[in-house]
């Protein structure tokens, strides 16, 4: 009886040994092929082009946008276009530091920190209205305050709830607290010693509108906007002070695109960009959420002013 188990154990190892072969996946001089044949045939299809933005506005208003971007611009390219939506600026900035986006539309800000953190990145083009964009201070109509002519006449938000949009928003942070240096108002002079930052602009426009803060600080075009949809209403909040001009919203692109889409592609992307008209349907939905009525060629070097001042508040170093 034992010997009989012995040797039924042999022909049943012998019979496993036989059969390996077929189990084991199929060798070749690259080694072993052990991705499902779904995979396979992914792994073969181009990358898409990643875009993102900065999270200055609501994630529904920001993929509404973006989706249309890059439809417009897969079908001029030739290429899948992926909109990758961010949490916030700073993810949109480390994102583009580690090259999981591509080509990204920054503020002003965000794009001089992206550009120092990847010195090949190539400044693409700005909406017409960035060359010398503006900063809305508004408040609550309850307030107590009114509208000044003169940037003196910001002493008055001494005391008062003041909320920022985003830490790194040019236009809702970085040139408002700018201003406010210029008539004497520092952040600790506010109610609570400190602002808040509501994390976006038309999320300033509601904190405001609702009496949770005296006062805030938007970019023109979400305000122009917000005006119009009827998400800000004249009665409960309204501009205290229009800013100078200054540069603002760019968008940036990798500098290896020419080595992973071809030759040329980078010249390519920003025409297709620099092309867009309000006389093309889809290009002029595009045209109509961005505020602008064309994009622009721009340069690194308009951007300097911004770059100073960020390091003049520290949000560069």
């Amino acid at each position: 009886m034992l010997l009989s188990r012995e040797r039924s154990a042999a022909v049943l190892a012998g019979l496993s040994l036989a059969l390996l072969p077929a189990a084991l996946p199929s060798l070749t001089p690259a080694g072993p092929s052990l991705l499902p044949r779904a995979e396979a045939q992914q792994s073969s299809e181009p990358k898409p082009l990643r875009i993102s933005a900065i999270h200055d506005q609501k994630q529904e208003t920001l993929h509404r946008l973006y989706g249309l971007v890059a439809k417009e611009l897969s079908r001029q390219l030739g290429v899948p276009v992926q909109y990758v939506p961010m949490t916030d600026y700073t993810a949109a900035v480390t994102a583009f530091r580690t090259g999981d986006l591509d080509v990204v539309w920054f503020g002003g800000l965000t794009g001089v920190q992206a550009r120092l953190q990847k010195p090949n990145a190539v400044v693409l083009a700005q909406r017409d209205i960035d060359a010398s964009f503006r900063s809305i201070f508004i408040a609550n109509t309850k307030s107590g305050l009114k509208p000044v002519t003169a940037i003196q006449g910001l002493q008055e938000l001494k005391g008062k709830r003041f909320t920022f949009g985003s830490e790194s928003s040019t236009s809702g942070r970085l040139m408002p607290q700018y201003f406010l240096g210029k008539a004497s108002v520092k952040p600790s002079m506010f109610a609570g010693g400190a602002a808040g930052f509501s994390g976006s602009h038309d999320a300033t426009i509601a904190l405001v509108q609702s009496g949770a803060y005296d006062a805030g600080a938007v970019n023109e075009q979400v305000w122009r906007s917000s005006l119009h949809n009827g998400k800000a209403s004249r009665s409960k909040v309204m501009a205290i002070w229009t800013s100078p001009g200054y540069p603002d919203y760019h968008w940036i692109a990798q500098g290896n695109l020419n080595q992973r889409f071809g030759k040329g592609f980078t010249t390519k992307l920003q025409q297709a960009i620099l092309s867009w008209r309000p006389s093309d349907p889809e290009q002029k939905q595009i045209l109509k959420l961005f505020g602008a009525q064309q994009f622009i060629k721009t340069t690194p070097g308009e951007y300097k002013r911004i770059e100073q001042v960020g390091r003049e508040i520290g949000k560069i170093r």
